[in-house]
């Protein structure tokens, strides 16, 4: 395998791992205003995430770094045509890291609400953007020879706002499905009843996706090319419509498993479908951006190859043990503990 498909296949994975984890997190501060019917509720809420959300985010810049060193010609021109964009998702993910520590510095109820709204749209606007970005690249890019022919409007056409819509119900869904298994009581349940009406309305958006993929883009051609790639999307599917058995069934632990395949699986097959392009031109194929005209050379992608063999598994280690040591139901008692350090 030459190590362009090899980090070709990386960079994929880890945004497939990066939307998996934050995707609960930015979920559960879009949903915390509306499933959270007091402060107390609304503190429980926010420490289901709070010992997890910033380690989540390393995967974010995990996938950049890896744009960055492995395919410096695609992270260039993506951060010179796609700048507005990329700079409001970094506003937002910046204020939200600010609400999570600020929020319980002040007792004034004015004071909480103001960092409630920052939450909530720096939750919102990555969740839907990612998707929108996301939708956009893989139906192509209008760049040739002069350049990018689009501004921050032309992102928003109905095929980036259906991916972004896909995006954002199924960070809500993995959120609610989170919040079922992290708190107890009341809460527990309304998380439960909430996350079994947005599967039906991820489903729709999900059957609109896959329909008007086949019309809006060429992902499709190396799934007909080689059809063993079917079972991606297969798997995205089963996983789908177990979590509605499984959510059904009151076992929000394997629901949340199930969540989590289908994210994976829902990224590689819009990865797949790419390759190898990492952002195809909608106006000439000849200026689309691959992993093969767009990477490092040889001798940095077999130094990224190391460095990432040995450092990966620790991260790893180190955020599955996070996982286990934090992996108890939030409770009132929790909160009113001092010396817990709860936001």
């Amino acid at each position: 395998m030459e190590l362009q498909m090899l980090w070709f296949g990386l960079w994929g994975l880890l945004w497939a791992v990066y939307f998996m984890l934050d995707g609960f997190d930015l979920g559960v501060g879009i949903l915390a205003p509306f499933i959270g019917k007091s402060e107390m509720e609304k503190r429980i809420l926010i420490n289901t995430v709070g010992p997890v959300w910033d380690g989540n985010e390393v995967w974010l810049l995990a996938a950049g770094g890896v744009t960055f060193a492995a395919f410096p010609t695609t992270y260039a021109y993506m951060f010179s045509y796609l700048y507005a964009p990329l700079l409001i998702i970094l506003f937002a993910l910046i204020g939200r890291g600010v609400s999570f520590e600020f929020r319980g510095k002040v007792d004034s109820d004015s004071w909480r609400k103001t960092w409630d709204i920052a939450l909530f749209l720096g939750s919102l606007v990555p969740a839907l953007l990612f998707g929108v970005a996301f939708g956009n690249i893989f139906q192509g890019l209008p760049m040739d020879a002069q350049g990018y022919h689009g501004s921050l409007l032309t992102l928003l056409n109905p095929y980036g706002l259906l991916a972004g819509s896909l995006f954002l119900l199924l960070f809500l869904e993995h959120a609610a499905i989170w919040v079922s298994v992290k708190t107890e009581g009341e809460l527990e349940a309304r998380a439960r009843a909430l996350a079994a009406k947005l599967w039906w309305l991820l489903l729709l958006a999900a059957a609109g996706f896959l329909v008007l993929t086949a019309f809006a883009t060429k992902l499709y051609i190396n799934f007909m090319s080689s059809p063993a790639c079917f079972a991606v999307p297969a798997a995205a599917v089963i996983a789908l419509l177990g979590m509605k058995m499984l959510i059904s069934g009151k076992k929000s632990v394997a629901a949340f498993f199930s969540s989590c395949v289908t994210i994976v699986t829902v990224t590689f097959t819009g990865v797949i479908g790419l390759f190898p392009n990492l952002i195809p031109s909608s106006l000439d194929p000849r200026y689309s951006l691959t992993a093969f005209n767009s990477s490092a050379s040889q001798y940095t992608l077999k130094i990224m190859t190391l460095v990432v063999a040995i450092f990966i598994p620790i991260v790893i280690a180190y955020q599955v043990w996070t996982y286990i040591i934090f992996k108890h139901p939030v409770t009132e008692k929790d909160l009113s503990d001092p010396d817990s350090g709860a936001y």
